[in-house]
């Protein structure tokens, strides 16, 4: 099958959830079929070749469509005054739409497959056998944010979330078949069939993940990108929250924010208690370097890949439950907190109990191998593309 895939980025280097999970689906994806790749490039993304070596190993045309800091103006603000979401029209482009229209008619592919809906306006009126992946339900994600949002900026998340909201939904007629990462997100569709849209789970690279034994630096380490709304909250969360209360029996406990771009909040955290580490060359380090990991998170959708990634490297896991739901664990395997209090108790415990760690990890380990396979998960992506 002549497969042509969108995505609103570049798929490598894997710094984000997003890329993690379209770049696997790619790599199982080729083993059965011709892939077409279009990627949108951000304007000030310029190393691009070691991207697209890594890509055009799987891909047998790659192109990226690069944005200009004018037409993302433009888009933004045109949408001020439209139904579209600001995260789509942060992506969109008409010149950019007619470049993907023409690479279209050009290749002639046989399905196209939209990664989010962010890139879904360059496809959504093409005439052929098309799969939306949402992923996770942005639309949540946004009412998410005015949680935690300063009282200035809510209105706005408030309003991003509306738009989204309908968004998703006017999307849904559009495209043939839908896919998502859980189903708690699909839940979050509000479309009178959103019960057909297909689960696509993540699943979790066991070669390139898997137990090391040293001694570690850190007792806790939180993971991800720390210029990600979700985790700055998550990361503030465990330094200004939960730090404090284990530091009340721990005095010496030391935290280890892992994970690129950190934001100037997460840089501010900083402390003889708390290293910032920014980009990582190899992110196995960071939890191979803790004992402990943990997913405070508070705010966001979809699913953690980290907490899968801390399985997969026999890491004892603590996560809220809105982190550990959609992952679907036995408690045996995760532990569960959703206060400062239920959290902090849990890490000392952990922290003070080798027995305790030691079960937790291997349940853990052992769940994660059983549940979240690449492979498998693929292979259900593929059978329903040949499905249309």
């Amino acid at each position: 099958m002549k497969l042509f895939i969108i995505t609103s980025r570049i798929p490598y280097p894997l710094d984000k959830g997003d890329k993690l999970r379209i770049y696997h689906q790619i790599k199982s994806l080729a083993k059965d079929n011709d892939l077409y790749l279009c990627a949108l490039q951000a304007p000030f993304t310029k190393k691009t070749e070691e991207s697209r070596l890594e890509l055009e190993s799987f891909c047998k045309e790659v192109h990226f469509i690069k944005r200009t800091y004018l037409q993302i103006f433009w888009s933004l603000l045109t949408a001020c005054f439209s139904k579209t979401p600001f995260q789509t029209a942060l992506f969109t482009s008409t010149k950019n739409k007619n470049k993907v229209a023409k690479l279209i008619q050009s290749i002639r592919p046989d399905h196209i497959y939209c990664q989010l809906t962010r890139a879904a306006e360059f496809v959504r009126f093409e005439d052929l056998p098309k799969t939306l992946d949402y992923m996770d339900a942005f639309s949540k994600g946004m009412e998410r944010r005015t949680t935690t949002a300063p009282f200035y900026s809510k209105w706005l998340y408030r309003w991003e979330a509306r738009k989204q909201k309908q968004y998703e939904t006017d999307l849904f007629k559009d495209f043939d078949t839908h896919t998502i990462i859980t189903e708690e997100d699909r839940g979050f569709i509000n479309h009178p069939s959103s019960s057909t849209i297909k689960i696509i789970k993540n699943g979790v690279d066991f070669d390139y993940f898997k137990p090391e034994i040293k001694p570690a630096k850190y007792d806790i380490v939180f993971v991800g990108n720390m210029g990600y709304a979700p985790n700055i909250d998550a990361a503030n969360y465990l330094c200004k929250n939960i730090l404090p209360l284990i530091q009340k029996k721990k005095a010496d406990v030391k935290i280890l924010l892992a994970g690129t771009s950190p934001s100037k909040s997460v840089l501010k955290l900083q402390s003889k208690s708390v290293i910032v580490s920014g980009w990582m060359e190899d992110i196995r380090e960071a939890y191979a370097d803790s004992t402990l990991f943990i997913a405070p998170m508070r705010i966001g959708t979809g699913l953690q890949n980290k907490i899968l990634e801390a399985m997969a490297m026999n890491k004892p896991c603590v996560s809220t439950s809105l982190a550990a739901k959609p992952i679907k664990a036995p408690n045996k395997a995760l532990l569960v907190g959703d206060t400062e209090e239920e959290l902090a108790a849990i890490c000392l415990e952990l922290l003070l109990n080798n027995d305790k760690r030691n079960t937790l990890s291997t349940s853990g380990h052992q769940f994660v191998k059983d549940s979240y396979k690449w492979a498998k998960t693929t292979e259900r992506l593929n059978n329903l593309f040949f499905s249309n």
